[in-house]
């Protein structure tokens, strides 16, 4: 979601979103003190909007920039109608007070969701939104604009403008369909073209294409050959530096949003330039770039006078502040998805703090890229995103009596097209995707945590990972194992990803992280079984995985955690002597099937069940010693109530489509292990 960045009150001196200069931000925090309970200025701040001074206009705009990035005051400012006044502030004959109240908006579409951003359409903020990006675009060439300052100034105003909409497309389907009427994709095209002026403006009007060409099949049918052309010229920019990596690496994802779109003879060229651009920006090692980056800094540091330098710092901590004070929360896009909110407030940054900006960018970028190699690889099923929630489990075969006949298998290999799977080989994108998973260098982790203006790039670093990981699940998903190197390679990934789980003394315990490394351990341990391929997890790591995401609170990490334990298990029944760890992994899966909170999670630990004393006589022997057959009739009359009771308040009709297959196939695997016990 673009980020809210407003601009500086006054240049040089930084301020962060709008935020004014130094001994103006202590004024209003003084006043903030005098403005009851709840600490907000906003009637004051507000009242000034309508000041003859444009400074004072202006100063206003910047301070609500500033304070409506606190989320719990964003309700106060909508009680007094924020939106409407400041909507024709967007139109003033002020350049600075364009910018600012378009800083303002922006801040209060990013920070407050989903729900503002209905909300500010509902005020017709779309309307003089629209004017004012017309107005720019049009000013960028005109005789009017005479000279360059003035330029950046229109320009300035334009990308506070090209975020605003970025944020609302994002969240709100009416300003989409404002969009896709009021030839709003033209003026953003005319930003980007910005790119050899205006990279930053370019990188703005980038990442709103790429937001509004996705699954908007309205303004697919509109575009023409000239969009294309100005993206495929994007791609074709040669500049080394971080911010056109990730100008490059939007085009490219805003080209596959408009896959649909390209005539055929295009179509097999422009997939290749889409992946080439992924491909180089994933070559790019972040743990030797960015302490580069930063020694680039502490060089040009030493060059600069004492005083400007600790003005740039102060700038440079206050920026990470704003960051950090932000933290992501799960919101909603405007296709009820839940989306991560992305705390990107680099461009508050002092415009000479370029090595800072260098590293978000490349990171960005690269987190970007993996995102993107994802959606070459998913179907365009909508039960995707709902996975981990919905899937049953992965082996459906369960011995002679086919007891889990009905179930939908949600977790088959997806199809991906010859064209797209050629362009991921050819372009080594699976080996790329694994090296990201490695975990960041400790060099660059420990200069960043050392450095206060750079330890906002921590997580950032270790988003990648994440983002990485769910790559990796996606492409095991997706491609076989002849196409990923045979059984050598996928064992010597499935070391990896031990070692990421396992390596250290505790597991790690970070939700995102967790979350997706669990997710591509799934997948690639249901490719080895199926290819009876050696599993390089200890019974001791299983269960130490499966304690550590019993108590995560993220629902998918705790279905694919015994999802894996039934994989496991299912294998190693098939082997002699491991009765004792077949009644190990038994007995955690009767605990999650009996003792978690989610039904979900009490399917999908059933299921393995069944898998894992489907057949033979090291099952039979562990199923015996565990007392598995009285365990399950104790449970089952437990579990159809809980379906009757929680399942249609709380879950969707595929989630009770699956859990109701769950609950005919336990039954019958009852029955089965009552033959068992008679034999």
């Amino acid at each position: 979601m673009g980020k809210s960045k407003t601009t500086k009150f006054k240049r040089p001196q930084f301020n962060a979103v709008g935020l004014p200069p130094a001994n103006a931000v202590k004024e209003v925090d003084a006043e903030e003190e005098d403005h009851g309970d709840d600490g907000c200025p906003a009637a004051e701040l507000l009242e000034k909007l309508q000041s003859p001074s444009a400074d004072v206009r202006e100063f206003a705009c910047a301070s609500i920039s500033r304070v409506v990035q606190q989320s719990q005051t964003i309700p106060v400012f909508l009680q007094r109608d924020a939106v409407r006044r400041l909507g024709p502030m967007l139109l003033d004959n002020s350049l600075a007070v364009r910018e600012t109240s378009a800083g303002a908006l922006r801040n209060l579409s990013a920070c407050g969701g989903q729900e503002v951003c209905e909300d500010m359409v509902k005020h017709d903020v779309m309307t003089p939104l629209t004017a004012l990006l017309r107005e720019s675009c049009a000013a960028f060439e005109s005789a009017t604009v005479a000279t360059k300052v003035q330029k950046n100034a229109v320009e300035d105003v334009a990308n506070e403008a090209v975020n605003l909409l970025w944020n609302l497309c994002e969240s709100s389907s009416q300003s989409l369909s404002v969009f896709n009427k009021a030839g709003l994709l033209d003026l953003v095209v005319q930003c980007l073209e910005r790119h050899p002026h205006n990279v930053e403006l370019a990188i703005s009007a980038a990442h709103c294409l790429h937001t509004v060409t996705e699954d908007n099949p309205e303004l697919l049918c509109s575009l023409n050959a000239a969009v294309l052309g100005v993206l495929e010229s994007v791609l074709l920019t040669s500049q080394p530096d971080m911010a056109h990596t990730l100008l490059r690496t939007l085009a490219a994802g805003t080209l596959w949003n408009m896959k649909g779109s390209l005539p055929a003879a295009r179509q097999a060229r422009t997939l290749n330039a889409v992946v080439a651009t992924l491909s180089q920006c994933l070559d790019l090692d972040m743990g030797t770039l960015i302490p580069e980056l930063r020694q680039a800094e502490e060089v040009r540091h030493r060059n600069t006078p004492p005083a400007a330098h600790s003005e740039d710092q102060a700038a440079g901590e206050l920026a990470v502040a704003e960051m950090d004070e932000e933290e992501e929360a799960p919101k909603r896009n405007r296709k009820g998805k839940a989306v991560r909110v992305d705390n990107d407030f680099s461009d508050l940054l002092p415009r000479d703090q370029e090595e800072l900006k260098e590293a978000t960018a490349l990171l960005t970028a690269q987190q970007t890229s993996l995102e993107i190699i994802v959606n070459l690889c998913c179907s365009d099923d909508p039960s995707d995103d709902e996975w981990e929630e919905e899937s049953s489990s992965d082996e459906s075969d369960m011995g002679p009596d086919s007891l889990c006949d009905g179930v939908s298998n949600l977790m088959s290999p997806l199809c991906l097209s010859a064209e797209v799977h050629e362009a991921l080989i050819n372009h080594s994108i699976p080996e790329k995707v694994l090296k990201k998973t490695e975990f960041p260098r400790k060099e660059a982790m420990d200069m960043c945590q050392q450095i206060p203006s750079w330890r906002c790039l921590i997580k950032k670093i270790q988003r990648v990972q994440s983002r990485a990981l769910t790559c990796l699940h996606s492409i095991l998903s997706t491609m076989d194992a002849e196409s990923l190197g045979g059984a050598a390679a996928l064992q010597g990934a499935a070391q990896h990803l031990s070692k990421l789980v396992f390596g250290a003394a505790e597991i790690p315990k970070d939700e995102e992280f967790l979350e997706a490394v669990i997710s591509a351990m799934r997948s690639l341990l249901q490719m080895i079984a199926s290819k009876n391929i050696p599993q390089c997890m200890t019974p001791q790591q299983l269960m130490s995985l499966s304690e550590a995401a019993t108590r995560c609170d993220v629902v998918s990490v705790r279905v694919n955690a015994v999802a894996i334990l039934g994989i496991t298990g299912s294998t190693l029944a098939k082997e002699k002597g491991t009765a004792e760890t077949l009644q190990m992994i038994g007995n955690a899966l009767l605990q999650v099937a009996t003792k978690d909170a989610n039904l979900v999670v009490n399917g999908e630990a059933l299921d393995a069940l069944f898998d894992v004393f489907a057949d033979g006589d090291e099952a039979e022997t562990a199923s015996k010693n565990i007392q598995l057959l009285p365990a399950l009739k104790a449970l089952q009359p437990v579990f159809k109530a809980k379906i009757r009771k929680e399942g249609r308040g709380k879950y969707s009709p595929q989630q009770l489509c699956v859990l109701d297959n769950i609950k005919v196939n336990l039954r019958r695997f009852i029955g089965y292990l009552e033959k068992v016990v008679k034999k």
